[in-house]
């Protein structure tokens, strides 16, 4: 990711903290769900824990984007512990395009060609450390 990117990410992060968690992660949790409802046997029946997890996850992924070190051990230790949850490489891109279609959502008018590119950007370096 460039510095303009990472910048950019943070800035729309900051944005979408401003909606209620639950909200933003029951959004991405329900285009997930509905796109492959083969996953929803993944996750708990309760979801309520797993949108908190979510939300911590990616602020803990956003705050570290400018240490790449920090970072890409982290994704690293992430990506072990989802192989252990029955996580397949097939499984990164359903997640990342319910990721985009939830900041799209959640960021309307602050979602630019830019901001889409920076995304898309994030998520790929997040991809690449979880799945090594």
């Amino acid at each position: 990711m460039t510095p303009a990117q990472i910048k950019i990410v943070k800035k729309n992060w900051q944005i979408l903290r401003l909606i209620s968690p639950a909200v933003v992660a029951d959004a991405f949790y329900s285009k997930l769900f509905l796109d492959h409802p083969e996953l929803r046997r993944m996750f708990p029946l309760e979801m309520e824990a797993q949108y908190s997890k979510l939300i911590e996850m990616l602020s803990m992924m956003v705050a570290r984007l400018e240490n790449t070190v920090d970072f890409s051990l982290e994704m690293a230790a992430m990506g072990k512990r989802h192989v252990g949850y029955g996580v397949q490489a097939k499984h990164y891109a359903m997640v990342g395009s319910a990721l985009l279609w939830t900041l799209e959502q959640g960021l309307g008018d602050d979602w630019t060609e830019e901001a889409a590119e920076a995304w898309k950007a994030c998520y790929g370096a997040i991809e690449k450390g979880m799945t090594g």
